[in-house]
């Protein structure tokens, strides 16, 4: 099923918000804000988790020229750590928005809670990336830039394999932190048995 183009109004600037990151043991955070104009479509555009590394890569230059607006960023481990993950996503999202060449008037927030220091009304939306084009797009952007990062940072630490696990808590993952210890990348607020449930984002 193709996804929704729009929330609301036809006409009404909305802009998707998607973080990438959340559940990994070592790594950034990174979230993304993505703006389509009003009657944009584009049927390969899906949640990030749907697809390939190759068809997310295509589509993040796709919808890199495509946007109204994007922006991109990340909020380093040791932030993190200071302030744990979801103050730490509240932070990585306001960033991405507030990095925007065009001011939304509508947000759509991938989940369901978010702490707004933007000042434009938002909406939260559970499963959002599954079903609105613009959180889908910002899954694509925050995925595909936080691989990035964690394949470049796989050459300095390449025992842990982040070139594959993207520093999730892959078994393999779990036993070479276990073995070797943590990195300078490493979160050092994780527990590796409280992320064991966790899934890829």
């Amino acid at each position: 099923m193709p996804l929704k183009n729009k929330y609301s109004e036809p006409f009404l600037v909305e802009c998707g918000v998607d973080e990438a990151g959340r559940g990994a043991l070592a790594g950034p955070l990174f979230a993304a804000a993505v703006i389509f104009p009003s009657d944009y479509d584009n049927e390969r555009i899906n949640d990030s988790k749907q697809l390939t590394r190759k068809q997310r890569n295509e589509l993040r230059e796709i919808i890199e020229q495509d946007a109204l607006s994007f922006s991109v960023a990340s909020v380093s481990e040791t932030v993190i750590d200071q302030i744990n993950i979801l103050n730490a996503t509240f932070i990585g999202m306001n960033n991405a928005i507030n990095g925007l060449f065009v001011k939304p008037e509508l947000l759509l927030i991938d989940g369901n809670r978010f702490r707004n220091d933007t000042g434009i009304p938002h909406q939260c939306c559970v499963k959002g990336d599954a079903n609105y084009l613009t959180i889908a797009a910002a899954s694509i952007l925050a995925k595909t830039y936080r691989d990035e990062f964690m394949e470049t940072i796989d050459r300095e630490f390449p025992q842990y394999n982040w070139k594959s696990n993207k520093g999730y808590p892959t078994a393999e993952h779990q036993k070479i932190l276990m073995e070797q210890g943590r990195t300078i990348y490493h979160r050092k607020s994780f527990q590796l048995k409280s992320q064991l449930r966790i899934e890829f984002d």
